[in-house]
């Protein structure tokens, strides 16, 4: 059997027979896909897809800022203040799994435009909510959009990219658009909260969302593979990890808010059945599902485990950050919503930044070396506001701050999704795309969870005190996750290379060679 080394320098075979020689396989993966019929049809796609993260993100961001203002409009009672922020992300990381199934099962067009029409509409809706316990429906129904559109973008980047260079310039500004959108978010949230009505929030991301919807529908290419159609959905998986997650985070997030707490019977009944339900879904998966969601056989790719864990750690950490930074720095630091948008430009400039470098440098660094900046850029992003002043330099603690995170979430995000796309057959890159949003959400739930009941239980400390014990949590969470990266992950170059099928094309062929010599 040929080793990998063999196979990456042998005269590959693609599909349809065709010999590829080193320099043929570098400039495909520079020149455009066969997909794109112009420039400008890749160009639609492109915006269609780095426009769709942006506006997921500001969903989420922009919704703290905006949520003092809301609570007052819509009378939110303080116990259910968490719910209208927290409900979106519970949605969205728990429908990822089967909705990419689906991408694998239609295609990623059809999952991802009707992802985009449902955020449009539920969106719209949320604007014109009469009370919070409408506002909470909204946000629910809000989350089926990203648990749509997200696998399913990656699904679609993924497979229509061949790996090199092209590939990691567009997966680069695919996840600048997070702290891009991350920003406008917290903007539009400042502007309407401050000037106009919390109404207007929503309103101007229905626009964006609607302009996003229409090139997608026009540029997206809507074709699909024959194997997608032998694809099934596996539903004893569906209907026990979705109960399993929400359960789950519902008790960690509600547990901190209950009325006894961790005591009150419905919370630790919730965590026990989503836990059971979860041990469930890990059986079904194993030994009982024909096509399982979640395939154990992919983390037989060197490095997955522990890049899961890392990730999860990490993700977990950013999810900390971004929650309790901007809570600290408007109800601590009495910041203004605009003046609190204006300190979080910083992630919004650099994430532009680290886009075009990363595109031009990923195929020439060692994705484990990235890797490390981007953990010790995590631990350092907490650690500043764990130990900053009563009275702080903005230039001192926050911007470096700001910084920090930025590099740990673009460089994390962009090199595992390049790695875990490459590293995935085409019949595979829904999944691909559900497995890494998926690892991103979850993660930001569940240690905001603990984080919240940190919170809580430290409330004697007073506000500034009590968001310390979160902020040396995320601290520490991203010190755990840099171990498990630097221990467990080696990831090279992201070159222009094979994809997975002309790998085991090439093997196959390259073994039939040598059993008949």
């Amino acid at each position: 059997m040929a080793t990998p080394e063999e196979v990456e320098t042998a005269s590959p075979l693609t599909s349809r027979g065709a010999s590829y020689t080193p320099s043929e396989i570098e400039r495909l993966g520079r020149e455009r896909p066969e997909a794109f019929k112009s420039i400008w049809v890749e160009l639609g796609f492109c915006f269609s897809l780095l426009f769709s993260m942006f506006i997921a993100e500001y969903f989420i961001s922009g919704f703290n800022v905006l949520l003092p203002a809301l609570s007052e409009a819509l009378h939110i009672p303080p116990q259910a203040e968490t719910w209208p922020a927290s409900v979106f992300s519970l949605v969205t990381g728990a429908f990822l799994l089967p909705f990419g199934r689906l991408a694998d099962m239609f295609g990623g067009y059809v999952v991802f435009v009707s992802g985009l029409a449902w955020f449009v509409l539920w969106s719209i809706f949320a604007g014109f909510s009469k009370n919070y316990i409408m506002l909470i429906f909204c946000r629910a129904l809000q989350g089926f959009g990203p648990a749509a559109f997200l696998p399913s973008g990656i699904m679609l980047l993924g497979s229509i990219y061949r790996p090199g260079p092209r590939k990691n310039l567009v997966f680069s500004l695919y996840g600048a658009f997070a702290p891009v959108g991350f920003f406008a978010g917290i903007f539009f949230a400042g502007l309407s909260a401050q000037l106009v009505s919390w109404s207007w929030y929503f309103y101007f991301g229905s626009i964006m969302l609607a302009i996003v919807a229409v090139a997608s529908f026009l540029c997206i290419p809507s074709h699909r593979e024959d194997d997608k159609r032998r694809v099934k959905m596996d539903w004893l998986g569906t209907t026990t990890v979705v109960p399993a997650l929400i359960l789950i985070v519902f008790a960690l997030t509600e547990g901190s808010h209950a009325p006894s707490g961790w005591a009150t019977p419905y919370i630790p009944v919730t965590f026990v059945v989503g836990c059971a339900l979860l041990a469930a879904f890990v059986y079904v998966e194993g030994w009982v599902a024909e096509q399982p969601l979640l395939p154990g056989d992919m983390f037989n790719v060197k490095g997955m485990k522990a890049l899961s864990v890392a990730l999860f750690l990490q993700y977990g950490t950013f999810g900390i950050y971004i929650f309790y930074a901007s809570f600290y720095i408007e109800q601590v630091l009495h910041a203004s919503p605009l003046l609190t948008a204006a300190w979080f430009a910083p992630m919004c400039t650099l994430g532009l930044i680290l886009a075009t470098v990363g595109g031009l440098i990923l195929h020439l660094l060692p994705g484990t070396v990235l890797l490390l900046i981007s953990g010790i850029a995590y631990v350092v992003s907490v650690l500043l506001f764990a130990i900053i002043p009563t009275d702080p330099n903005y230039w001192a603690y926050i911007f470096p701050a700001m910084i920090c995170a930025t590099l740990g979430i673009d460089v994390t995000y962009n090199v595992s999704n390049i790695f875990i796309t490459t590293s995935m057959p085409k019949a595979r890159q829904g999944l691909a795309g559900a497995f890494i949003n998926s690892i991103l959400f979850l993660g930001i739930s569940f240690f905001l969870g603990f984080a919240d009941l940190a919170v809580t239980q430290t409330a004697d400390r007073g506000q500034r005190g009590s968001y310390k014990v979160a902020f040396w949590l995320g601290t520490g969470i991203a010190a755990a996750g840099l171990v498990v990266m630097c221990a467990g992950v080696k990831i090279g170059k992201a070159k222009s290379e094979l994809t997975v099928e002309e790998k085991e094309e090439l093997e196959r062929e390259l073994t039939r060679r040598e059993s008949q010599q």
